[in-house]
């Protein structure tokens, strides 16, 4: 059958049996996952999974998550907005508005 999930240099018991391809095809149709799935589509342990469903503001509905919205939620929590990295004319003071200030010192000093 498919692939399953494997952690760094040991397999997560609580996540045998969790194909990657089907979780993947999930993602893709933006299906809703468990907290397994979820940990597998996003290469955590199952652990850590259940520790960010339990956390507030976390965008988990009766158990499951949606990917995009997982995607969302963890845009606000790292403060981009429409992407990572700056984007405009190559001034690196025009777009570091969606960086965090310390990556803006770094690119002033430069």
């Amino acid at each position: 059958m498919g692939e399953t999930m494997k952690t760094t240099g040991s397999q997560d018991k609580q996540l045998q049996g969790i194909e990657l391809a089907s979780v993947l095809e999930k993602r893709r149709l933006d299906q809703a996952m468990n907290a397994k799935e979820f940990a597998v589509c996003a290469g955590v342990s199952y652990s850590t999974a259940r520790t960010w469903f339990r956390l507030p503001g976390f965008p988990v509905f009766r158990g499951v998550i949606f990917w995009q919205d997982f995607a969302r939620w963890r845009k606000s929590q790292t403060g981009f907005k429409d992407g990572p990295f700056p984007s405009g004319n190559g001034d690196p003071v025009e777009g570091a508005a969606n960086l965090p200030p310390r990556a803006v010192q770094i690119l002033l000093e430069a």
